[in-house]
């Protein structure tokens, strides 16, 4: 199996910094994040409305590259995840986890037997078409993929020490804009019920023994978070970085200049 460079990364006590995909559904998108220095990209499904098909032509196009596949699935579902998985993706991104059960499920779901319920298949995207020895593939899939889980709501927070402490999950990543909403303070990131609920999260994830995970707003949001004990930050996505750019550009263009 293709070694996952991001999960040895964070396991080394590493971090690893890249992006995420909402728009430019592109069979180069991934290799200019890749030349851009991203080492992973989630592929967003769970707001882009696109299709599996879209997913699996984003992921094929990846796997050219040094950059990491990671998607993140609409709900904890086994379809999603192990087809996910399938495709070629080197890690899921899964939303709105809120108890222990269903951390469970989400590993159960992407690991082969013993150590979960995948269903098998071989000479297919995932393992490029190969043949070879199934029990070291299987071990070798078991042991690369990345199991990300978001806590993102009120009940996810008051059960994150349950969900930080499932075998098998890599990453407990903060969904701040869904948090905030679930608190009733929406996009107020220095209010105090966030900051509180952050503070619980990174303390369940130094118990436990997982990386933390945040999309960082800005360059100034990620070294805070990364100052935190953040270790898998996304910075940006597509279309935020952009609009964000050409933004930019034309209100300088139409800034008057210096010598008139």
């Amino acid at each position: 199996m293709k070694p996952n460079d991001v999960k040895r990364t964070l396991r080394d006590g590493g971090v690893s910094i890249g992006t995420f995909l909402f728009e430019f559904s592109t069979t180069g998108i991934a290799r200019i994040a890749a030349e851009a220095g991203a080492e992973y990209a989630i592929f967003d499904m769970e707001h882009t409305g696109w299709s599996v098909e879209t997913i699996r032509m984003l992921i094929a196009t990846a796997r050219s590259t040094e950059l990491v596949p990671v998607v993140r699935v609409p709900a904890t579902e086994y379809h999603f995840l192990a087809r996910a998985l399938d495709m070629g993706a080197m890690g899921l991104m899964v939303p709105m986890v809120e108890g222990e059960e269903q951390a469970r499920r989400i590993v159960q779901s992407a690991r082969y037997p013993p150590e979960g319920r995948r269903g098998a298949a071989f000479g297919v995207a995932h393992d490029d078409y190969s043949g070879g020895d199934l029990a070291a593939k299987i071990q070798g899939a078991n042991r690369e993929q990345l199991l990300i889980a978001q806590v993102e709501t009120v009940r996810g927070v008051e059960n994150v020490e349950a969900i930080a402490a499932v075998e098998g999950l890599d990453v407990i990543w903060i969904g701040q804009a869904d948090l905030t909403n679930s608190l009733g303070i929406p996009g107020q990131y220095a209010h105090p019920a966030f900051l509180e609920a952050v503070d619980r999260v990174v303390r369940a994830c130094q118990a436990h023994g997982k990386v933390l995970g945040y999309l960082a707003l800005d360059v100034e949001d990620g070294r805070a978070m990364l100052s935190r004990g953040f270790r898998m930050l996304a910075y940006g996505g597509d279309l935020l970085i952009y609009q964000q750019a050409l933004r930019q550009g034309i209100a300088a263009l139409r800034a008057p200049s210096r010598t008139e």
